[in-house]
């Protein structure tokens, strides 16, 4: 512990530490109290300096826990300075005694001097003295050369490379601090500079020894540096292999990764090189191969196809049959005895129901897939046929034109959409849509006079575009697109939506009289004007008019957001229809072009599909089940508004009274117009499939069409009626298959003999039946590869590419040419036969219609340099077609075979997607199918119920259900007769042509029932004498009621009225 008065003390000195002044610091040092030993006067700057320092040290260590020097380090600080004087003072003694030995030439006393003021004496070696001397001899005599003539007393010594000591040589005169008259003595040698020459003396005399050892022990030393680099090594291996296998996973990770590099940079180059080298190549040309899962895949699609293809087929028959089936139960209500034909197509139904789907066997030992070299080479035919039709699309395109639109529009329903499959695959879909755009630009070009045609009018093209895209393959994109928000405004009850004046009057009006009980005195029949100065009626139309805002922008956000979802062929064709008419209208403006584009993307394929969602199986409804109608309203008045947006058209006229919402039309309009342009905005087919008129060349199986006997025999049939128009060359293909064909068969000799029992008295019903019949085509391509040498040169082109791929994998090689001069080793050969071997084994488990043509597998048993020699002499027949060169060594054939690779590899990505869409509208389709069979049952026991109940009524005239007549000894209803003048008065006659009023009296007509059920003679006489006879079949009468047809002739002269002559058939016949 420190007393009070030192306490005291050491607050002097520290105060006196923070001035700067040295004076006061030794007078503070040197009070009693204090009791500082060794205090020199002569230091106290260099005290000043020294104690400073000690106390910034103290405050910036963070550890201190004060900020003022004690007692015991004031003293430490001290001794320090103090031995910084001695340190200086023996510094200065080296200086001035070398340097006046030097001056007096005293040689002999250097090493006395030396030793004396060394730190170390023993560092100084005595043998060296006269060396010290005359290296520091040279020193001084080279400093003092650079000396000027004047020249101070003064030596500064540095300590620690801060503090400076001066010492005047003359007056032994020295100081702390820099005297005033300070000239430095430039000649004499400092302190630094003697110890360095003495010292690295030392040193060299050391090195010299050191260098002698070596010298003396070279192989000693070889030795054992070799055995240190060898443990070095071993060690430095050791600890590698150690890292390597703790880490052993993350080194994995990196080759993979530093090989998926490589792989990935060589494949850039495959992809993105023009002329990519023979050595990338070889590294891909595996992925030609095909494997097991190529061939399972290729087999899973085509049966999936047919699959789908049949089940459209049979699900389009069976709607068919069922909206045919509607209309009769509709006509049954009305006329009992029609039951007979219920019952008759019900049973067609349940056949159909129950999956009699007939599609001859490939080994059928009849007709036209029997063996016979005959009918196999008309077969053939008709595959090169619908071949030639489906690639080369303005054949059909032609054709299309040249039919009336009614047969047509059949003939687009039946054959064309066959011909591709209903688009069930990438191939068929992008063929499907060159020729809707074939098509498409015909139309444009030859039939649209006017921007507004293709508004007005009923263009062909745009029909089988929307029908197709809205069939079997459209229709779940529909279902996603508007079945959530359709849904929503179908379940919503509360939801009344009705903009008719009129309308929404008679409904208040109802409401009143029911609430009260009275009659109204408000007039029932009232005009829209009138109906509008209520103003109750006027606050219902807002209120509709607000819900129709709300629910039409659920709507049109719906359709805006799923632009991804709208198929891509109906985009294309969009972009088609608006190129074609910005091509022959340039003047017309981009408004005008994108309405067009919103007349097929809306107005005709969504519009019909938000008024009657349950048409198009937007929305699931049970068998029996319907929408109501205000559900039906409200649909049909968003679509009105949706409809009048996309087409930029205001409420104006009779629609005067929605006005207000025409500036949300016009808003709507603009959003409508983004999503018109931006659907337009898809690339080409080519693009999109990465198909050109190549790709079959390079697909393992052959296309597949499933078609029946009745569209093969309508289809020769058609070409050959206008084949003038299609194909008037001569020696045009289509031109050239038609004449191998000849005539068209019927469908018994298409069948062949024994089809048809020639006795069958019903004959005509059963080849009826059997025209039905589907058989699948594999198509081919008439100029395709052959036995022996190709057609041309892409046939050829493609028998060569195999050949090299067959040898780029045995031979190696920098350029292909260089493979080829280059004769095969014996292990070459060896392994090429051994390639293929492994071939045969794999070819032998193909499928027969996916195997290559003969030539082809003869060509691949051929050996390593036979295959060579071939591929020679085809490279220089494909050089003189240009196809190949041979001054780029034959770049385009390796071109070829890299563009091959990358197909493959798109073609196995897009059948796995095919397969998954496949599937998914198999699904759809079997759900749709499981929906007819519903409506099926629903509509049997709907017949079955009627049936009992006509079991229990006594009928005038038994009904026998098998459609012979009545049983025998049946009493037949007698005729009814009635004169002309007659029938005119009862409304039934309106005229005879060329035939007075004042004469019907002398005409009559005798109406007598046949055995037939529904069946009527009616025989007619002038004057008594009998002229002529007709049939009346009452389910003809009951159809032309149905569709509105109001009057029909009666032997091609007599008027009368449809409706009126129904219900006297029915009054005097049926007891109705």
């Amino acid at each position: 512990m420190h007393s009070l008065p030192g306490i005291v003390a050491v607050g002097y000195i520290n105060e006196a530490i923070d001035e700067g002044n040295p004076s006061k610091t030794l007078e503070s040092l040197l009070l009693p109290t204090a009791n500082i030993r060794d205090v020199d006067p002569d230091c106290a700057q260099h005290y000043q300096d020294i104690l400073y320092h000690a106390k910034s040290q103290k405050l910036r260590d963070p550890k201190s826990v004060s900020e003022v020097l004690w007692l015991d380090e004031i003293q430490q600080a001290i001794n320090e300075a103090n031995e910084d004087k001695d340190r200086v003072i023996q510094g200065v003694t080296l200086i001035v005694d070398v340097n006046q030995c030097l001056e007096g030439k005293k040689s002999s006393d250097i090493l006395s001097i030396l030793k004396s003021s060394a730190y170390n004496a023993n560092d100084i070696i005595p043998e060296c003295a006269d060396r010290y001397y005359e290296a520091l001899e040279k020193a001084k005599e080279l400093k003092t050369g650079r000396v000027s003539s004047e020249e101070g007393s003064w030596l500064k010594l540095t300590l620690q490379e801060k503090y400076d000591y001066y010492y005047n040589v003359d007056s032994k005169e020295s100081s702390w601090v820099l005297p005033e008259s300070y000239f430095r003595k430039e000649s004499w040698l400092t302190e630094k500079e003697i110890e360095a020459f003495w010292k690295g003396h030392k040193q060299r005399k050391a090195y010299m020894r050191r260098q002698q050892t070596f010298i003396d022990n070279v192989y000693s030393i070889v030795k054992i540096q070799s055995w240190f680099r060898m443990a070095t090594a071993r060690k430095s291996y050791l600890s590698r292999l150690q890292y390597f296998r703790d880490h052993n996973n993350e080194i994995v990770k990196i080759q993979s990764l530093l090989r998926a590099n490589k792989a990935r940079d060589d494949y850039k180059t495959l992809v993105g090189s023009k002329n990519p080298p023979l050595s990338v190549i070889r590294k891909f040309v595996h992925l030609l191969d095909q494997s097991d899962l190529d061939f399972q895949e290729e087999l899973e699609v085509a049966r999936l196809r047919e699959e789908v293809v049949t089940k459209i087929r049979a699900n389009q028959q069976l709607e068919k049959d069922l909206n045919l089936m509607d209309i009769k139960i509709g006509l049954l209500v009305k006329n009992r005895i029609t039951l007979e034909d219920v019952i008759s197509h019900r049973t067609k139904l349940n056949k159909k129901k129950g999956g009699e789907m007939e599609i001859l066997n490939t080994t059928d030992n009849q007709g036209i897939k029997s063996l016979s070299k005959e009918r196999r080479k008309t077969l053939e035919t008709y595959q090169q046929l619908f071949y030639l039709l489906q690639t080369n699309p303005l054949y059909l395109a032609k054709l299309i034109f040249q039919m009336p639109q009614n047969k047509s529009t059949k003939f687009m329903d039946t054959v064309i959409f066959t011909l591709y499959n209903y688009a069930s695959n990438q191939r068929e879909e992008y063929l499907l849509l060159k020729l809707f755009k074939t098509a498409l630009e015909e139309e444009v070009k030859s039939k649209v006079d006017q921007v507004q045609d293709i508004v007005t009018g009923n263009p062909t093209v745009i029909k089988m575009v929307v029908s197709f895209n809205r069939g079997a393959r459209g229709q779940n994109t529909l279902r996603q697109l508007l079945a959530p928000v359709v849904k929503d405004i179908i379940d919503d009850k509360s939801l009344i939506i009705n903009t008719s004046p009129v309308e929404v009057y008679k409904a208040w009006v109802n409401q009143l009289e029911t609430q009260t009980g009275e009659a109204s005195k408000l007039p029932y029949d009232v005009t829209t004007e009138q109906a509008l100065t209520y103003p109750e009626v006027k606050n219902k139309l807002e209120a509709s008019t607000e819900n129709l805002r709300t629910v039409t922008d659920k709507v049109l956000n719906s359709i805006i957001s799923s632009l991804d979802q709208l198929p891509y062929g109906l985009r294309y064709i969009a972009k088609v229809l608006k190129n074609s008419i910005h091509e022959k209208f340039p003047d017309a403006t981009e408004d005008e072009l994108l309405k067009i584009v919103g007349n097929l993307l809306y107005y005709r394929y969504m519009n019909p599909a938000i008024v009657a969602p349950d048409g198009f199986d937007i929305i699931d409804m049970t068998a029996g089940g319907q929408i109501n109608s205000d559900q039906r309203r409200n649909l049909g008045s968003v679509a009105k508004v949706l409809q009048h947006a996309a087409s930029n058209k205001l409420f104006e006229g009779e629609n005067e009274h929605l006005s207000s919402m025409n500036n949300y039309l016009s808003k709507t309009y603009q959003e409508f117009r983004k999503y018109f342009k931006e659907a337009c905005n898809v690339p080409e087919p080519e693009e999109k499939f990465n198909m050109d008129k190549y790709t079959d060349l390079v697909t393992v199986s052959k296309p597949v069409i499933y078609i029946s006997i009745e569209e093969i025999i309508s289809t020769h049939s058609l070409l050959l009626e206008h084949q003038d128009a299609i194909a008037p060359e001569k020696n045009d293909l289509l031109s050239e298959l038609l004449g191998l064909l000849g005539e068209v068969p019927t469908v018994e000799s298409f069948l062949g003999e024994g089809a048809v029992d020639p006795n069958d008295p019903n004959k005509a019903n059963t080849l009826n039946q059997l025209s039905k019949t589907e058989i699948s085509l594999f198509l081919t391509s008439k100029y395709d590869i052959e036995d022996g040498e190709a057609i041309d040169g892409r046939s050829l082109m493609i028998k060569t590419k195999k050949l090299i791929i067959d040898v780029i994998r045995n031979q190696p090689g920098n350029t292909l040419t260089e493979i080829l001069e280059t004769p095969a080793t014996a292990q070459q050969e060896a392994d090429h036969a051994s390639d293929m071997v492994s071939r045969a084994i794999i070819d032998s488990r193909t499928p027969e219609e996916m195997k290559h043509s003969q030539s082809m597998m003869e060509d691949a048993q051929l050996p390593l340099e036979q295959k060579k020699r071939k591929i020679q002499r085809n490279l220089r027949t494909l050089e003189q077609t240009g196809l190949v060169s041979s001054e780029n060594k034959y770049q385009d054939s390796l071109n070829e075979i890299a563009k091959d690779i990358r197909n493959q590899r798109m073609y196995r990505k897009l059948r796995k997607a095919e397969l998954a869409k496949l599937q998914q509208t198999l699904k759809a389709l079997n759900e749709k199918a499981a929906f007819y069979e519903e409506q099926v049952n629903y509509y049997d026991t709907y017949i079955k119920t009627c049936l009992d109940n006509l079991k229990r009524k006594n009928s005038r005239r038994s009904i026998k259900l098998d459609g012979k007549g009545e049983p025998k000894g049946a009493k037949r209803a007698k005729p009814v007769r009635y004169t002309a003048a007659k029938l005119h008065e009862k409304g039934v006659l309106l005229g005879i042509d060329d035939l007075q009023t004042n004469q019907f009296k002398n005409v009559t007509f005798d109406i007598i029932a046949t055995e037939d059920v529904g069946i009527f003679d009616v025989r007619s006489k002038f004057l008594g004498v009998e002229m002529e006879k007709v049939q009346l079949n009452i389910q003809d009468l009951l159809q032309m009621q149905y569709e509105g047809v109001a009057v029909m002739k009666m032997f091609d002269k007599v008027k009368v009225n449809v409706n009126l002559l129904i219900y006297l058939l029915n009054k005097k016949f049926y007891g109705k």
